[in-house]
């Protein structure tokens, strides 16, 4: 038996009607709302059918997570050692600039355990063209930094990007 296509009942056309009016009305508001927004806030709206331009220059953005508790069972690394370290490792070889976060970590050590701890976020951003040159200097702050406290590893991130300065 074949159906055919059969008009629809006058009660479904009101109501369709209704969703594309609506439909139209939203995409009018989001139209008109975004050079609104652009100008509440003292900017330009982008020209219509043109991406903005990327900013900045390429660089490398490092991420070091540091532990504080030690394996060994000696006391955790107090924030004056750690500044320290920063000061002795880290500063003389990125001179420029760098970020230091506060954070709890967790992980999963060689036994299975998983471990629980205060942990430093150290950022570094450098030119993706000094990247070869940095890479051994970041190497041996981690190694210092295992050597010095008895940790296990120190976790890196490494993620290019766009800076503008």
């Amino acid at each position: 038996m074949r159906l055919r296509n059969r008009p629809k009942p006058e009660t479904e056309r009101p109501a369709r009607r209704t969703a594309l009016v609506a439909g139209v009305a939203a995409c009018a508001v989001l139209a008109t709302g975004a050079p609104i927004a652009y100008a509440a806030l003292g900017g330009e709206a982008p020209a219509a059918g043109r991406a903005t331009a990327a900013r900045g220059a390429e660089y490398v953005e490092t991420r070091l997570f540091f532990g504080t508790e030690r394996p060994d069972g000696g006391p955790d690394v107090t924030d004056p050692q750690f500044l320290a370290f920063i000061d002795r490792y880290v500063t003389p070889d990125f001179p420029s600039g760098l970020t230091i976060q506060d954070g709890r970590g967790q992980w999963r050590d060689s036994n299975g355990v998983i471990e629980r701890e205060r942990s430093y976020e150290l950022i570094l951003l450098y030119p993706a063209s000094e990247a070869r040159l940095r890479d051994p200097r970041i190497e041996r702050i981690r190694a210092a930094y295992e050597k010095a406290y008895a940790q296990d590893s120190v976790a890196r991130l490494d993620e290019r990007t766009l800076a503008d300065f």
